[in-house]
């Protein structure tokens, strides 16, 4: 990127923090980090409810050369926009969960609208030269509402989570009007390779459009969009940093205490349907089952903070994992042993690397899953001497990068309760090749290096200028906003 590259403008549902304190994750980390570089500004969601919604008056707090600026929502905005499009219908169905999710025109209408409000919010503060960078699936429809407030200037959008294929995306009765407002992003980008080829094989099925050398695609008017994956990383040496903090050297404490000598298992989760815990509790109790000279000799702590309980899928969840904490530590307990506790509070990153320290071995086994950090930051929190092991679902994105963690299928008591038994009795040497491979990576593909190279491919987005906006128009369709 060059000095006369513009300002970074970025928009996510929330903003900050510009410092780490511990608290931020592995976005706010990459995202602040540019944002101190270069300047710019950073636009979201305020936190806050008001009658004015997202009319209300801009919010902005100044650092530096950074500015953040923030707008409210109505409750109403918030049930339709966040609670029920976002969280409803595009989180289950984009992580395969097409059984759990629910379609509605009301709260279709009210996502629409909320992204027009923000694109129309922040329009007028936008310059010629800046490089807008979108963030996750609150916002599809932002990009196409900012060019039709006229806006021309370059615009990527990242998605966070994956993207489903084609055969399921089409379920969504807006799909078509989805992908086609994707379409009006220059950039493209996605945490895995297969999200990527789902989103192209659902432009070249639907609308006829081209793959193009493996990264690109050709619209039927002949307009270009790049589209790739930038699987995104963490702040390794920060975070390994936090591992040997008094904080995390006071919880690391507290775990070893716990588990009173015996093989500490680990499990580090927002409590939600997507991440695999219900069947996690499973195969560590297949574990129990299966070799009884392990009972009394491991435990497994499971840190799952609460996540969007106003929905009753998650309740159900949060009553579901309660009961199967209960049964297992009701068949196996003893007078001195618990085999299992669950923890709904959360913690700061620091006191998160302590306890990651702590474990023999991290489960991380989502059932479909964009990256999941928590699999970096294990590995970044372990002592290179004695590291624990990584047990990783082959449906996160991270398996990509961590191949030497022992990949299982989430879905499989049979598959967990075997890993757990390898993991638990691997040789030290055996664990440090594994952990040295991976740490390579995690160190290597940081969330800095992630920010840079994702801006460097929209910095350089110079074709944009040649290609019409009007194509729309010409493919026979009103815009984003129809049905």
């Amino acid at each position: 990127m060059t000095e006369n590259s513009g300002r970074l403008v970025v928009v996510s549902n929330r903003v900050g923090p510009l410092s780490d304190e511990g608290k931020a994750g592995g976005l706010a980390v990459g995202l602040a980090d540019a944002l101190r570089r270069r300047g710019g500004l950073w636009f979201g969601w305020s936190g806050d409810i008001s009658e004015a919604g997202t009319a209300s008056e801009l919010k902005t707090e100044v650092h530096g050369d950074t500015s953040l600026v923030t707008i409210d929502m109505t409750q109403d905005e918030i049930d339709g926009f966040y609670f029920g499009y976002a969280n409803r219908s595009l989180w289950p169905l984009l992580h395969y969960r097409l059984d759990i999710a629910t379609f509605d025109r009301s709260s279709d209408r009210v996502y629409r609208a909320v992204n027009r409000r923000f694109a129309e919010r922040l329009a007028p503060q936008l310059q010629a030269d800046d490089l807008v960078w979108i963030h996750d699936y609150h916002f599809f429809y932002m990009g196409s509402e900012l060019r039709r407030a006229g806006y021309d200037g370059r615009l990527g959008y990242f998605l966070h989570i994956p993207f489903c294929p084609p055969e399921m995306l089409t379920a969504l009765p807006a799909s078509h009007d989805l992908v086609r407002a994707m379409l009006d992003y220059d950039v493209i980008g996605f945490q895995t390779d297969g999200d990527r080829r789902n989103f192209v094989a659902f432009c070249v099925q639907e609308f006829g459009a081209e793959d193009v050398d493996g990264d690109r695609v050709r619209t039927a008017d002949g307009r270009i969009v790049r589209a790739s994956a930038f699987p995104i990383g963490i702040d390794a040496q920060g975070f390994a940093e936090f591992a040997t903090s008094d904080e995390a050297r006071e919880h690391e404490a507290m775990v070893k205490d716990i588990a009173r000598g015996r093989h500490q298992i680990v499990g580090v989760d927002r409590m939600d349907y997507s991440k695999g815990i219900v069947e996690r509790f499973r195969g560590y109790e297949q574990l129990l089952e299966d070799h009884a000279e392990e009972r009394g000799q491991v435990q497994f702590l499971q840190v799952a903070p609460l996540s969007r309980s106003e929905l009753e899928a998650y309740a159900d969840l949060r009553n579901e994992l309660e009961g199967l904490a209960g049964n297992i530590n009701g068949r196996f307990a003893t007078l001195d042993w618990n085999p299992i506790q669950i923890l709904v509070n959360g913690f700061t990153r620091r006191a998160l690397a302590g306890i990651y320290r702590a474990a023999q071995v991290c489960m991380v086994t989502p059932l479909r899953d964009g990256m999941n950090l928590v699999a970096k930051e294990f590995i970044a929190a372990q002592d290179p001497d004695d590291p624990g092991v990584l047990i990783l679902s082959r449906f996160a994105g991270a398996r990509a990068e961590l191949p030497e963690a022992l990949i299982i299928n989430p879905y499989s008591t049979d598959d967990i309760s075997r890993a757990l038994h390898r993991a638990l009795k691997m040789p030290l040497e055996e664990r440090r090749e594994r952990h040295a491979a991976m740490r390579e990576r995690v160190f290597r593909n940081t969330a800095q290096n992630w920010c840079e190279t994702f801006l460097a491919v929209l910095d350089d987005t110079n074709e944009r200028a040649l290609q019409p906006r009007s194509w729309w128009h010409r493919w026979g369709f009103g815009g984003p906003a129809t049905n």
